[in-house]
């Protein structure tokens, strides 16, 4: 049995309420098809297709880094809230990918965009660390300790993929995308947050070296432990049962209904994952936001990236209600709904 979810509510006694007032996203120019992936194992376009909803995704140069990526998603973020860099007082990056294993990635960020007052940190919580990341932002921005945050997805999935293993290369694909997170007080926001974790189930979905558990190593090295390993029909099953369970919680958690989400933007990370949620949620893929045939899963930056292009698309309009749901390595599940 699943551990309850823990629920965050936003008091409405306070009168301020986190909002995202900008996004930016970053797409590496390189784009591998399924068509180059049959060059290199023994796949086609249709079984990728078939098992994934996946045909191309981006990935990121030889010397481009997350932080590279998420300096570009912050600066085009920043730009499109109106405010300067030195406005932000916290940088919080989701990744799984960092550039090291120190110094943080939220700190390389800073340092690019010129955001001298900020304060920096990571945050590991895989495909669902945007999620976890803009709660954290919230709490921070609710609570009056600070006035604006920078939250990030930045992730070169490329990094720690093995292209000789046919199950997962191809899925993953590299990206950031960044929100701007300020304290409004005209009734957008974030209305209710549902996070959750199961660690029982860690061995299903890992990097097993690299870590001080187990160090790098010439063996470790040749054994390509420093990959992903997932036990892929496990991990589906788990993701389409906590993130349409943390979708339903999240609804009922801010006080909306299904019917008042203009959108849903979800981790994208398989179309037959969005299909079986959007089925449990009792929705049409009409009211999702899809980017997963063009990008694969991008880990932390699949949703920042996805949202933002809802919002260039015209598909999140200013009022609407937005739902975001994510799932991932830990286990770890979210979901958010927010008013823009």
């Amino acid at each position: 049995m699943n551990p309850p979810p823990h629920k965050i509510q936003v008091p409405e006694g306070s009168g301020l309420r986190a909002a995202i007032t900008g996004t930016g996203s970053y797409l590496p120019e390189r784009v591998m098809t399924n068509a180059d992936f049959a060059k290199i194992v023994e796949t086609t376009d249709e079984w990728i297709m078939t098992r994934t909803g996946i045909r191309e995704r981006h990935l990121a140069r030889v010397d481009e880094t997350p932080s590279d990526m998420g300096i570009v998603a912050a600066r085009r973020a920043l730009e499109k809230a109106g405010i300067s860099a030195e406005a932000v007082e916290m940088i919080i990056v989701a990744t799984l990918s960092p550039d090291y294993a120190f110094p943080n990635t939220g700190c390389l960020v800073q340092a690019g965009i010129g955001a001298k007052n900020a304060f920096c940190f990571d945050l590991e919580a895989a495909c669902s660390g945007f999620v976890y990341g803009l709660e954290m932002a919230r709490r921070c921005v609710e609570a009056g300790g600070i006035r604006t945050a920078l939250v990030l997805g930045a992730e070169k999935m490329s990094s720690i993929v093995d292209y000789t293993d046919r199950q997962t290369c191809v899925l993953f694909g590299d990206g950031a995308g960044a929100a701007i997170v300020q304290g409004v007080r005209d009734g957008r926001g974030v209305l209710g947050t549902v996070l959750g974790s199961d660690g029982t189930l860690a061995d299903l979905l890992i990097q097993k070296a690299g870590g001080s558990r187990m160090p790098a190593t010439e063996e470790t090295v040749r054994q390509k432990m420093h990959m992903i390993r997932m036990s892929g029909r496990e991990v589906f099953k788990h993701a389409v049962l906590n993130m349409s369970q943390a979708a339903k919680k999240a609804l009922e958690c801010s006080g909306c209904a299904m019917e008042e989400i203009a959108c849903v933007v979800p981790h994208q990370a398989n179309l037959r994952i969005i299909e079986a949620i959007a089925a449990r949620l009792g929705v049409g893929l009409d009211r999702f936001y899809l980017n997963v045939e063009r990008t694969g899963n991008m880990s932390s930056a699949s949703i920042p990236v996805a949202l933002d292009e809802a919002i260039a698309c015209g598909r999140v309009k200013p009022g609407d209600k937005v739902l975001t749901v994510a799932f991932g390595s830990g286990f770890t599940w979210g979901a958010t709904v927010i008013q823009f």
